[in-house]
């Protein structure tokens, strides 16, 4: 009742608050969610307080597009940038990402994929975001020694199955997910994690592996 009371009076909200409300209607629904008027009811704001921060809702879906590129393709560069003692360890850093959605939020890679189904500017930015985050694979796998040719294909063979388990909308329990990272690294590289590669990356996403999870995972 307070907040009603707050936007009946004038009270704008925030640009991050309505962008807020765009990602959640974007990931929830898709992009013809992404209205003012919807939102407006969603934050319980007037619809004329949305003008305050966004020329039109052009400028709102171009703010949902600069955050999606930010927050996924920038710190999935990050991650390949990180330090790592071999290859294994390197793309463990970028596995953090398919962990943490503070990195790399998945649903709204589906829902932006989705929306460039749709809209042939959306299009030219996922080519766009492929090509950098492919080229960031490649050069990580090169820095590990591997010829220009051959880290393509493994940065490839990388991302797109990563992709291909956010179109599936593919659910694992962490267990599970755990348990097939080791041989996945393994597929990637050519090359087994260590154990304390392992456990190192186990504690950051603050699992602790039990004896049934990789017997859970095959099955």
């Amino acid at each position: 009742m307070e907040q009603e009371k707050l936007g009946e009076t004038g009270w704008r909200g925030s640009r991050e608050g309505w962008l807020d409300a765009a990602y959640e209607s974007l990931v929830e629904a898709g992009v013809d969610a992404v209205r003012v008027l919807p939102l407006s009811r969603r934050l319980k704001l007037s619809r004329t307080s949305f003008y305050w921060f966004f020329a039109d809702r052009e400028e709102l879906l171009a703010a949902l597009v600069d955050l999606w590129r930010s927050k996924n393709t920038g710190n999935l560069v990050k991650q390949t940038e990180s330090y790592a003692g071999s290859i294994a360890e390197a793309i463990l850093n970028v596995f953090d990402c398919w962990l943490d959605p503070k990195l790399f939020d998945s649903r709204f890679e589906f829902a932006v994929r989705s929306w460039a189904q749709q809209s042939p500017d959306v299009a030219r930015e996922i080519d766009a975001a492929d090509t950098v985050r492919l080229e960031a694979l490649q050069a990580m796998f090169i820095r590990f020694g591997f010829e220009p040719f051959a880290a393509d294909v493994r940065a490839r063979t990388i991302y797109l199955t990563q992709i291909g388990y956010i179109s599936m909308k593919t659910e694992e329990t962490l267990a599970t997910r755990m348990a097939r990272i080791p041989k996945y690294v393994e597929i990637f590289t050519g090359r087994e994690p260590t154990a304390g590669e392992m456990k190192r990356f186990c504690a950051r996403h603050g699992y602790l592996p039990s004896a049934d999870a990789a017997q859970d995972a095959a099955q």
